[in-house]
């Protein structure tokens, strides 16, 4: 998976950017510009955890590439995407039965960037993120990640559900954290199989939940009743990873 960082001038392109999904790490604002389609820039950047500065007119123009800065430039995070076949691949590459992760509504940076670190060291084939309602692969991901994301796949998703239903044809079987579900030790979590992981306030959703064929619940002692996403996707990874060595 490969990261380069591209520059993009203009209110327009910054837009267009935002809406056909590019991942923009920063942006540099001129100082004290308020209209219309800055607002919207701002908004946008603020919903997609890029980092705002504002900076003079000066600085703009040296940055500048093309001279129509138009008083913005975002720096865009290019990464490949790879499709859900490609995660199929890999597990046929490497001989094993598919092991993935589908995360449902993550939206915070940090916590997709440690669920992809311990996927990796967990040895998934790769990870499924949706399309909207969830963070994409931000600089902050690539950074929390430690590096796991230029090793490990992730591929983006339209529909979570339809995902589950496509891939369950292919013989895999499904398994989301839910408190209330059976104690995970319990469960027989060997074959192919996918680890769904909800947010960190909803957990997994309804509809995504109803197509998971098992609901895993962790054992807690303590007097709060749940575990932060990323640690709790690490808890039933180590699960999986203990049976699948049996």
């Amino acid at each position: 998976m490969g990261y380069t960082e591209m520059m993009i001038e203009g209110r327009n392109a910054v837009i267009e950017a935002y809406r056909s999904g590019k991942t923009i790490d920063k942006i540099f604002i001129l100082d004290g510009c308020q209209d219309g389609p800055v607002m919207t820039i701002k908004r946008e950047a603020k919903k997609h955890d890029s980092l705002i500065k504002f900076v003079p007119k000066e600085r703009l123009d040296q940055m500048s590439q093309t001279g129509k800065h138009q008083g913005v430039i975002a720096y865009a995070a290019a990464y490949d995407y790879a499709e859900v076949e490609d995660l199929f691949k890999e597990a046929e590459d490497r001989g094993e039965s598919p092991f993935l992760f589908l995360l449902d509504g993550i939206e915070d940076p940090h916590n997709l960037g440690a669920i992809i670190r311990t996927a990796h060291q967990a040895g998934a084939h790769g990870v499924i993120i949706p399309k909207n309602r969830a963070v994409g692969l931000t600089a902050t991901v690539a950074r929390t990640s430690a590096g796991a994301l230029n090793y490990i796949k992730v591929a983006k998703v339209t529909n979570l559900s339809t995902t589950i239903e496509q891939l369950k044809k292919k013989g895999m079987w499904f398994i989301c954290a839910d408190m209330d579900g059976e104690i995970m030790y319990r469960l027989d979590l060997k074959g192919s199989i996918g680890l769904v992981i909800g947010s960190e306030g909803e957990g997994v959703s309804r509809l995504v939940k109803e197509k998971c064929d098992f609901r895993a619940a962790i054992p807690m002692k303590g007097k709060i009743d749940s575990l932060n996403a990323s640690v709790a996707a690490g808890v039933l990874a180590y699960e999986i990873v203990r049976q699948r060595m049996e």
